[in-house]
């Protein structure tokens, strides 16, 4: 929590810089490492032939990590469920009703965000929300058991590219999707936030409440990580807004778990929402393969069985 107390906007900008090449990857901040991804591109571009003899090397290199994450992900779930039964053990039902009206209440917003707002952008860009979600429903199960949408990467990565969107447009937007396109994050933040506020009899203005959002978009960038990282985030926001107790996270540690699936959900929707349209912004997208991979869609592990069209 002290460490949470002492990230600032301008902190929270500092520390996409890493210490070294390797210290981005060893600390496993996304943002750092995307960072260091991105300069490197750019110097690999730089080097002609050399460049793409060092582009085939990392190619095969990518397809070691996507098949160790496939074995990852297959026992995830085994230890979420084990997460899931100490939660409601250790807290009990009775004493999470008011708890329970937050979750529902986020998982409502959600649900309205993805098909309202998500649709609405989906619709003007020629495809169908829930035919997309039916696409990728597999990865959308894996990350209801493991709570992280870092876990289907790989597979989304391979799943825009068949549904028709071009590698170079997937390649950029996937990951860096994954350090500001956090839909989910913001939207739990902002109610996180106002939760503990009533929570607390800590009375806010409608500036304040605005003010509350902004920060949320702001410190909502780069909380991707592993199951939980939102939670650290959210303690980083309360930071920036001292009326509230940062001490009343603790009412929420309870039911983080159960959060943390509905965050990572509309992510992963996002994400995938942004990159097709983004193809098609620029022109990178295959509109009749589109049509095609949502009418027919594949199975989990099929397209790492198989090089994307």
């Amino acid at each position: 929590m002290h460490r949470a107390q002492e990230e600032g906007i301008v902190a929270h900008l500092l520390a996409i810089i890493p210490e070294t090449f390797i210290g981005a990857f060893a600390k496993g901040d996304l943002l750092q490492v995307l960072l260091v991804s991105i300069l490197t591109g750019f110097a690999i571009s730089q080097l002609g032939d050399l460049g793409e003899r060092i582009n085939g090397v990392i190619d095969a290199m990518a397809k070691i990590f996507f098949e160790m994450i496939r074995i990852i992900v297959r026992a995830a779930p085994i230890g979420a469920f084990g997460a899931m039964a100490f939660t409601v053990g250790a807290y009990g039902v009775a004493s999470l009703v008011n708890l329970v009206e937050l979750i529902a209440t986020f998982y409502l917003t959600s649900i309205l965000f993805v098909l309202l707002v998500l649709g609405t952008i989906a619709r003007l860009a020629g495809f169908s929300i829930l035919r997309f979600i039916a696409y990728i429903k597999d990865e959308l199960l894996i990350v209801l058991g493991t709570s992280s949408s870092e876990t289907v990467l790989p597979h989304m990565i391979q799943k825009m590219q068949r549904l028709g969107a071009s590698k170079p447009v997937v390649g950029l937007v996937i990951p860096t999707g994954y350090s500001f396109n956090l839909d989910g994050t913001n939207i739990y933040m902002t109610l996180a936030t106002l939760f503990l506020a009533q929570a607390t009899n800590t009375p806010l203005s409608i500036g304040q409440e605005l003010g509350i959002l902004a920060i949320a978009m702001i410190t909502s960038k780069g909380a991707s990580g592993v199951t939980g990282a939102g939670f650290v985030t959210l303690a980083a926001t309360l930071a920036i807004v001292p009326d509230i107790p940062i001490q009343s996270l603790a009412i929420l540690l309870g039911i983080d778990k159960f959060m943390s699936e509905c965050r990572a959900l509309t992510n992963l929707v996002g994400n995938g929402v942004a990159t097709v349209v983004i193809s098609r912004w620029e022109g990178e997208l295959d509109v009749t393969q589109l049509k095609a991979a949502m009418a027919h869609p594949i199975a989990l592990g099929e397209e790492l069985e198989e090089e994307p069209v």
